[in-house]
């Protein structure tokens, strides 16, 4: 069923990136930014009507685009831009989403390279949870808080997000947002929240940047420019006879449950996310990296493997995108305790990382509960070092 409306902002002057063009409409490795965006947008899946709201000097360049990219399925109708503020951008948008619609997202062009599963998955935690739903990013740098050369104090980062685009909300409660709206808002969450919605978040993507200023223009030529390679890795342990330490798996400590044995703390998450890594760059395995016959790390957690491998891929000239992983085994129950796993993995990776279970249906020592497998995937992005 074909269910969403996407709001796609292209109507900006970008005065800030000094290309004497809005934004939407500098090129790009020969393409417009806007046309970038409409790429990756098309192929998402229940995708049937976009507002592009357009510079309105650059309108015959929007038709152009949309006739090119609407389809059988996708319904693409250029708008005019706000009269002042993005806001305005956005209320002409939605003016002309169809009612029989359920779900729209609000995108900026200047992310034009949200993918979109991005899109896909925001569209289905909105269905889900019936709220709004923001892509976020967690805060990796230290912050401080400043007043003018003053640093004031260090600033909690734990509780802090990067929010993104696309922003995704239910069509009847976001359109009577905009109508009871008396104010400007930074993001279309803020003006929900400030109608009485309530607003869950989702993980973002590393590639849904802003481009706002030159120095991002050249990180999207570098990332277009750049070579995409996947890897699998896998790894299992089984559980200590003695049960007396406690379980560290996917970076955290599980209570009441008997931990894996191995030479590290038997973190099979972890273990696996690192092989991957480093099958993607091509630069072996753990067990070649950080061997069992290296003292230093007996006992090492996870998370020192991580960092390890992290470290090895800047080395060699790769970033980490995302990473997919799924345990195999009838202990630990994943749900509870889902979300702070990927959270924590999250952090350690500095890429999206997202954690699936299965069972063998009783088949096998993993169905025997004699231990926990599991396999992942990642992808990286780069322009690796030769040499």
């Amino acid at each position: 069923m074909r269910d969403l409306a996407v709001v796609l902002l292209a109507a900006g002057e970008g005065a800030r990136l000094g290309q004497n063009t809005p934004k939407a409409f500098v090129p790009l490795m020969g393409k417009p930014l806007l046309e970038h965006a409409l790429s990756n947008l098309v192929s998402t899946d229940a995708l049937a009507h976009v507002s592009l709201v357009a510079h309105n000097d650059y309108h015959d360049v929007a038709e152009e685009l949309a006739d090119r990219y609407s389809t059988e399925y996708v319904n693409i109708v250029v708008v005019e831009g706000g009269e002042v503020t993005r806001q305005d951008s956005v209320r002409n948008g939605l003016a002309v989403v169809p009612d029989d619609l359920e779900v729209v997202l609000v995108h900026d062009t200047a992310r034009a390279f949200a993918t979109a599963e991005l899109f896909e998955r925001v569209a289905a935690a909105v269905r889900e949870s019936g709220k709004g739903v923001v892509p976020v990013l967690p805060v990796v740098d230290t912050i401080k808080r400043a007043e003018a050369e003053l640093i004031l104090e260090t600033v909690d980062r734990s509780e802090l997000r990067i929010a993104q685009t696309p922003q995704g909300f239910p069509i009847p409660a976001f359109k009577a947002a905009h109508a009871l709206a008396g104010s400007e808002f930074t993001d279309d969450a803020a003006l929900f929240q400030a109608a009485g919605g309530s607003v869950t978040s989702v993980i973002g993507q590393p590639n849904a940047f802003k481009i706002t200023h030159p120095a991002d223009l050249a990180s999207a030529e570098r990332l277009l420019a750049a070579e995409q390679r996947t890897g699998i890795g896998t790894d299992v342990h089984r559980f200590a006879e003695d049960g007396r330490k406690p379980l560290n798996l996917a970076g955290i400590e599980w209570p009441d449950e008997v931990a894996l044995d191995g030479h590290s703390d038997g973190d099979a998450v972890c273990h696996a996310i690192v092989d991957a890594l480093l099958a993607a760059a091509g630069l072996g395995d753990i067990g070649g990296v950080f061997g069992v016959d290296r003292p230093e790390y007996a006992g090492a957690t996870g998370a020192i493997f991580i960092e390890g491998a992290l470290a090895l891929l800047r080395e060699h000239g790769w970033s980490v995108q995302n990473v997919s992983v799924q345990i195999i085994g009838n202990r630990p129950k994943l749900a509870p305790r889902r979300d702070l796993a990927q959270q924590r993995l999250t952090q350690l990776v500095g890429a999206p990382v997202s954690i699936g279970a299965t069972t063998t249906d009783g088949l096998g020592f993993l169905g025997n509960s004699e231990g926990v497998a599991a396999v992942a995937t990642a992808l990286i992005v780069g322009t690796p070092k030769v040499g």
